[in-house]
């Protein structure tokens, strides 16, 4: 039998002619009547899982009948939502300190900065009643994502004077990647490198999974700790806190309501709907407002609210909104049965205003009376007209940003401390481990090859055709057949990340040495990938993230799916050949990689262009298609170079890799990432203008 580096001296070749075929003949599904299906259902059978779990939680909560069992849920929950947050820190002196103060006739904003974390800057405002008698009730007041100015939002600003116009003192703070708190800061550009708060969660919130965190357990902290400030001050009655935002903020006001029980009254807007409704309508949102795995921890919005049962509780909710209105009454109706069971159902209730997203009038006139009723014993009305402050004036820092003004800490930093960590106590995984988490389901029975066509090229056919990787779940493939087979009794698998047409001139010089090759999309590459501009720029940064969200809040992931999709395609090629060798290219190395390990009967693996760690996206501000990828926690366990040294003592050959941006990595760098990987992965280097082939030749 031939070796696996033998084998390679033909192969690969990024110079070989395509013998005239065209993408248009190797991306066939196109001219099928189900076309569509072919990119839709691996992601609807995603989705259909995850609405399969929230239905047996709903019959979970629908079973509830007790105080007793309601108080056993809301342990359950709070200890859940602890473990995906990937816990807490501990509570470190704030440290707070006001900067400035800003004057004005009937109240007063005084500039604050405190520290959430050691060195981790958090920049504030807090309103104070200049009439009236201390303590006063409070409201702490999460902000949304809407720019510019943030906690200087004019629209905040109408709700915070309002309120401290009617005898309340209002504390808001700048949330990660807003106002002056931007995490990656550009000074140059003097904006964020990635430009939306949004952007900035997610691309911070894959950073945090790989070593088992949620973005949240950053931004819930910083509210709790905002909360320990306001209880600190003498104005305030800590007897008498409420809690309110719109987006974003109503997020916020759902889960430090969730969590903290020295709220008295908590009336989140434009955020409460359901799971169900968002898988089925606008899909997961950012980082920030997603905790793995919560679904599959059997967790929905409804339990953001049971949590504060039965204190009073107020959905601000809009009829035109892109949360769902639907999934926003149906969770109030099952709050109003928590409540019930607890002999409070005039405590909950629900606001719809017939316009869209915000934190409109209707919404800030509901939510003054509702504190005015539960925190001063007399519904407030109407809202006074006056000029809000600049954002200038509202900066607690010289510069208006941390960045500039004092550095410190940021989620990067942290979450590589925290990295740095996990990596000292990491130690040898199996094979089974590995499959137990990512997620991996082993398949059942012999997948068929559905035909669709066949090519006839000189010494060789394509067939064209799907096979079953699931039950629900079709990869397009071409399976090459030379029309000489040599002796080796080998076949090969190909995963190329752009898809398998991209992949045609590698898997054409394969197949001329006499080798059948199956050449396949994986779920999300080529035929099966999203349609539209993958340039968006969401799509640019996190490629298929709403499904690979979707897995990772079911407890399943992207990578395990994709490793499926690899293993059946050996289980297709094991009838023509005694032994299977698999290359990958690009994205299609991290689940090759991860199939090799599940599967033996994988013999031999090549990988060209892949992204070269785990750890190195941690190690980089900034990273681009990488979230389709995401293993939560999977830094506790084991990195890529680990994975193929798990591999042994089957071979596997690495010809270079890439950064977390997709750039190709110095080769000193590369060296450096695999050094300990194992005396079965051979890295193998270009020199300029070399050829594939000419390169693999060096290895014999």
């Amino acid at each position: 039998m031939k070796s696996f580096l033998a084998l390679l001296l033909p192969v690969l070749s990024l110079f070989a002619q395509t013998s005239g075929v065209q993408t248009s003949d190797l991306d066939f599904l196109s001219n099928h009547t189900d076309y569509r299906q072919f990119r839709t259902q691996w992601s609807d059978k995603i989705r259909n899982e995850a609405l399969r779990l929230l239905e047996a939680r709903s019959q979970t909560v629908q079973s509830l009948k007790t105080p007793e069992e309601v108080a056993a849920r809301r342990r359950l929950i709070r200890e859940r939502l602890t473990a995906a947050l990937g816990g807490f820190p501990e509570k470190t002196p704030l440290r707070a300190r006001t900067t400035g103060i800003l004057d004005r006739p009937d109240y007063r904003v005084e500039k604050v900065i405190f520290e959430s974390q050691p060195g981790f800057y958090v920049t504030a405002n807090l309103y104070l009643p200049k009439s009236g008698t201390a303590p006063f009730p409070a409201i702490l007041f999460p902000l949304g994502h809407e720019t510019p100015g943030a906690k200087a939002y004019p629209v905040w600003q109408q709700f915070l004077i309002s309120m401290v116009k009617r005898g309340y003192v209002c504390l808001a703070w700048d949330t990660l990647g807003q106002g002056e708190r931007i995490q990656l800061y550009d000074e140059d550009f003097e904006r964020s490198k990635v430009i939306a708060s949004t952007t900035e969660h997610t691309m911070m919130g894959t950073q945090t999974l790989l070593i088992g965190d949620a973005l949240a357990r950053y931004t819930i902290w910083d509210g709790i700790r905002a909360l320990d400030y306001l209880v600190s001050r003498k104005e305030v009655d800590a007897g008498r806190i409420g809690l309110t935002g719109n987006s974003g903020g109503g997020t916020h006001t759902a889960y430090l309501g969730a969590m903290d029980d020295r709220f008295a009254a908590a009336a989140p807007s434009c955020y409460i709907t359901s799971w169900s409704r968002l898988l089925t309508t606008i899909g997961p949102q950012d980082a920030e407002q997603c905790i793995p795995p919560s679904i599959a921890d059997g967790l929905d919005h409804g339990d953001f609210i049971l949590p504060f049962a039965p204190k009073p509780y107020l959905m601000l909710s809009a009829i035109r909104d892109f949360f769902s209105i639907s999934g926003a009454r149906e969770t109030q109706a099952e709050a109003r049965g928590i409540y019930r069971i607890l002999d409070a159902e005039s405590k909950v209730g629900m606001v719809e205003a017939d316009d869209g997203h915000g934190y409109s009038k209707p919404r800030r006139l509901a939510a003054y009376r509702f504190f005015g009723k539960w925190l001063k014993g007399a519904e407030d009305e109407g809202e006074p007209d006056f000029e809000v402050n600049a954002e200038e004036d509202l900066w607690a820092t010289p510069s208006g940003q941390v960045a500039t003004s004092l550095g410190g800490e940021t989620v990067f930093s942290l979450n590589l401390k925290r990295a740095d960590q996990l990596a000292d106590g990491r130690g040898k995984i199996t094979a089974a481990e590995v499959g137990r988490i990512i997620g991996y389901e082993p398949p059942s029975g012999q997948p068929h090859l559905r035909p669709f066509g066949r090519l006839v090229r000189e010494g060789y056919v394509i067939e064209k055709g799907t096979y079953e990787s699931e039950p629900g779940v079709e990869i397009p493939a071409l399976l090459y057949l030379p029309d000489k087979p040599n002796s080796s009794g080998q076949a090969a698998i190909f995963i190329h990340g752009q898809g398998k047409s991209a992949a045609h001139a590698d898997v054409e010089s394969l197949v001329k040495t006499g080798i059948p090759v199956l050449s396949i999309d994986a779920r999300g590459f080529g035929e099966t990938g999203p349609p539209g501009d993958r340039a968006a720029d969401w799509a640019r940064y996190f490629g298929n993230y709403g499904p690979a969200m979707t897995a990772l809040l079911s407890g399943r992931t992207l990578t395990a799916m994709r490793a499926l999709d690899i293993i059946r395609g050996v289980d297709l090629l094991s009838g023509r050949a005694t032994e299977v060798i698999a290359f990958a290219r690009e994205r299609g190395g991290i689940p090759l990689l991860h199939a090799a390990v599940l599967d033996p009967r994988i013999k031999s693996v090549a990988i060209e262009g892949s992204l070269v760690s785990y750890r190195s996206v941690i190690d980089r501000r900034v990273h681009r298609s990488v979230f389709e990828h995401v293993v939560r926690g999977v830094l506790k366990h084991y990195d890529l170079p680990e994975l193929a040294g798990l591999i042994a003592p089957r071979p596997v050959m690495l010809a270079g890799g890439v950064d977390p941006m997709g750039q190709p990595l110095a080769w000193p760098d590369f060296q450096r990432q695999y050094s300990g990987a194992g005396a079965n992965v051979k890295l193998v280097r270009r020199e300029p203008g070399q050829s594939t082939a000419a390169l693999f030749r060096q290895t014999r």
